[in-house]
């Protein structure tokens, strides 16, 4: 078995650097805590009157002295071990007890929830530093007595975050599933619900604990946590605050000490739940950039400007790192979009269509994404050389994009026709009301029913065709000479399609924009484009117009292609199937991608790398014996 090689908590943890010192520093003062009874210290509470208050660096005591001769260096030590002793043991309690709270009451709903809730909001409208100090003052002063107050004062917090989690899973359809099938109440509560709502406790308990230790030094530094002689980082702090000016080690060094526990115990929280957010682990826990990292060597920027077509791509190359793997998503793409031409980009999904658009603009995420080759040129410029600001002024300017997902690419916030006129508003100098009549008058235009009462409504109040009228009309509001359209009518019936490539095209036509149009079928393809390029495995393997490459493909994996598309009147009662799958992007082969699928496969396919060679006629594929080409 393949061992995944997508990194592992601890790997993405300690790629956190700042998180993974918060972890060093924290498990430095806990390991030398902990070893306190071994190291050769002297007893924290022996008194020496004759050498009290002595500075750091004193012979026999390398932090000083206090007022009555103890060793300061054995007092912190023991007094750290006592402050993440009780900081942990509080965490510990106040999140098994708040976390049942919260998930009984999420789970149970109705009556539970609100005698429960009702309970937590009492405690909760008390200030928690108050309310810990009358619980102390009610059960005397004592180190035992602060945990517990500490611990009571932190359940509302656990049973609040606890609580909302657990609400929102109990509706979901799994939960559901889970009755159906005759679990109980309580099987569901630990198998369905608490598996999923732990990293939520786990986060909550990290971001807690430094709370805990300082709410535990600041109780000892009232006089109502360690009594004496015992020593903790507080009451050390509380005995130091009348000597800060003549002997201010006494009260510095304990403070520093709980500024590096808490500081470090509020790092590792933030690192846990950056490694417990599943939209962080592609190997990286930065956020994607706000446009793609470019990492090309010099030797691979040319001087070709291609300025007679709309848009030219050149060698296009786009990784994903995930881990220790490469991912060649794009591997050497290249085409010509013309004036006012559409080119149909085809293939299998994950052939590297999408991320081939979205290279354009350099919208593919980063991390993991990189541009590491190529260059896409613009009237006579290298849009992978411009800057961001650059960038987003072409955003949905010149260049337009349509998402295939209408319901996830608009807002759903915001009405269709205020995000109509922002998109609006975002290049052109227009009020708000004039972007709203311009936002109304492109609805009416993408043939929207009722536009100027339909602009008011929110996403999910329309159907997907209408939403995606609205992308479309978003993708011309500002006069694009290109648009990108990304699988736009896949998720739409066969009705709704046709009227959303008929508009798509009709504004074309009318605009004279170039449009790149993304799909995985054939009939859309035969309905709008002029030229179509097949893409396999990150490349281009066959390209030209449309009606010859849909009647005359030329490469292998065009025909079986062709051959999947199902046929009225052709009688067949089962659809042929391309065999096998396509090869794994970070382990492709070095010849001929398609080989191992490929009915017509020779060993020369395997050999070397195999480039686009032209058939005449404007028409290229990539294949050592394409199926057909034109006469000399």
């Amino acid at each position: 078995m393949t061992r995944s090689s997508r990194p592992s908590a601890w790997t993405l943890f300690r790629h956190n650097h700042i998180a993974f010192f918060g972890l060093c520093l924290f498990l430095f003062v806990a390991v030398i805590a902990l070893a306190a009874p071994l190291l050769p210290l002297s007893a924290p509470n022996d008194t020496a009157p004759a050498e009290r208050l002595l500075r750091p660096l004193s012979e026999g005591h390398l932090l000083g002295t206090d007022h009555l001769g103890r060793d300061l260096l054995s007092r912190l030590i023991w007094g750290a071990r006592v402050s993440i002793a009780v900081g942990l043991s509080a965490t510990l309690i106040a999140s098994v007890i708040g976390s049942a709270l919260g998930l009984v009451a999420g789970f149970a709903g109705g009556r539970t929830d609100n005698v429960l809730m009702r309970g937590v909001d009492m405690l909760m409208a008390f200030p928690y530093i108050l309310l810990a100090l009358a619980i102390v003052a009610a059960l005397g002063p004592g180190l035992s007595n602060a945990l517990y107050a500490i611990a009571l004062v932190n359940i509302p917090f656990f049973a609040r975050n606890i609580r909302g989690v657990a609400l929102s899973l109990t509706r979901r359809d799994f939960v559901d599933a889970a009755r159906l099938s005759g679990k109980g109440p309580v099987r569901i509560l630990l198998t369905e619900i608490l598996p999923n709502v732990a990293p939520v406790i786990v986060i909550t308990m990290s971001t807690t604990l430094g709370w805990m230790i300082l709410e535990t030094a600041g109780l000892s530094f009232l006089g109502l946590g360690a009594q004496p002689p015992q020593a903790d980082l507080g009451s050390m702090l509380g005995e130091g605050r009348k000597l800060l000016f003549t002997a201010p080690h006494v009260s510095v060094i304990p403070g520093l000490m709980i500024f590096a526990l808490v500081m470090s115990v509020n790092l590792i929280g933030d690192g846990v739940r950056d490694v417990l957010d599943p939209k962080l682990k592609s190997g990286s826990l930065t956020r994607p950039a706000a446009m793609t990292e470019i990492q090309r060597a010099p030797n691979q920027i040319s001087s070709d400007t291609k300025s007679q077509n709309a848009l030219a791509v050149c060698n296009l190359y786009t990784e994903f790192q995930v881990g220790t793997d490469i991912y060649k998503a794009v591997n050497g793409v290249s085409f010509e979009l013309g004036k006012g031409e559409c080119l149909g980009l085809v293939g299998e999904s994950g052939s590297g269509k999408s991320v081939t658009a979205m290279s354009l603009l350099r919208l593919a995420p980063t991390p993991p994404g990189r541009i590491v080759g190529g260059q896409v040129w613009r009237s006579g410029e290298d849009l992978l050389s411009f800057p961001l600001h650059r960038i987003q002024a072409l955003r949905g300017g010149k260049i337009a994009y349509i998402f295939q997902d209408p319901l996830s690419s608009l807002h759903p916030l915001f009405s269709v026709g205020a995000q109509v006129a922002e998109a609006i508003q975002a290049h052109q100098p227009y009020s708000h009301a004039e972007a709203w009549r311009a936002a109304v008058t492109l609805l009416e235009q993408v043939r929207l029913p009722n536009a100027a009462s339909k602009a008011h409504s929110y996403p999910h109040e329309l159907s997907g065709g209408m939403r995606q009228r609205v992308c479309i009309a978003m993708a011309l509001a500002n006069h694009p000479h290109i648009i990108v359209a990304d699988e736009p009518t896949t998720a739409l019936d066969v009705t709704v399609q046709a009227q959303v490539l008929k508009l798509m095209n009709q504004q074309r036509t009318q605009s004279g924009a170039a449009l790149l149009f993304i799909t995985h079928d054939f009939g859309v393809v035969s309905e709008i484009c002029d030229r179509v390029a097949v893409m396999y495995a990150g490349r281009i393997v066959e390209v030209g117009a449309a009606w010859e490459v849909l009647n005359r493909p030329a490469h292998p994996y065009t025909r079986l292609l062709i051959d999947c598309v199902p046929i009225p009147g052709r009688g067949q009662h089962r659809l042929p199937a391309i065999p096998g799958s396509p090869p794994a992007l970070n382990n492709l082969p070095v010849g001929c991608a398609f080989a191992e699928r490929c009915p017509f496969e020779e060993d020369d396919c395997r050999n070397n790398d195999i480039g686009l060679r032209s058939l005449g006629d404007h028409r290229f594929a990539r294949c050592i014996k394409p199926l057909w080409k034109a006469d000399p």
